[in-house]
């Protein structure tokens, strides 16, 4: 059976295609709302009902997006008595965290070898006025 996140067809004729690891995860944090949702959750762990009392969505609406996040492995539920509380998922946003490091990374070495380029043309002008 196929990830829910990942059907077999986004339209008619457009195979879903994941081109980047840690795809199911940034899926989830495409939309708008699950973002909020994770923002909340990285300040306390909380309930359906605490969620939704800090957006501007109903509590199934609240409950569907956790059910994705879930699935993404972004977030883990407790049983606490009668409530479920939500928290972040510490390896999934480890995933998260990797890909994107990927790109800082990458960032940073283009930048060393620009400055180093930009002390190398300055020692050469350096010389040439000398």
């Amino acid at each position: 059976m196929a990830h829910p996140l990942h059907q077999p067809l986004v339209s008619d004729n457009l195979p879903f295609v994941i081109t980047y690891q840690g795809g199911v995860q940034l899926d989830a944090l495409g939309d708008p709302r699950r973002r909020e949702i994770v923002a909340l959750l990285s300040q306390e762990p909380a309930s359906v009902g605490t969620l939704a009392e800090r957006l501007p969505i109903s509590r199934p609406a609240v409950s569907q997006h956790l059910g994705i996040l879930k699935t993404a492995d972004l977030v883990q539920v407790r049983a606490e008595g009668t409530r479920r509380v939500y928290s972040l998922d510490p390896a999934g946003i480890a995933e998260v965290r990797a890909f994107l490091e990927t790109f800082w990374r990458e960032d940073l070495q283009q930048f060393a070898a620009y400055v180093e380029q930009q002390a190398r043309t300055a020692d050469q002008a350096d010389k040439d006025i000398r």
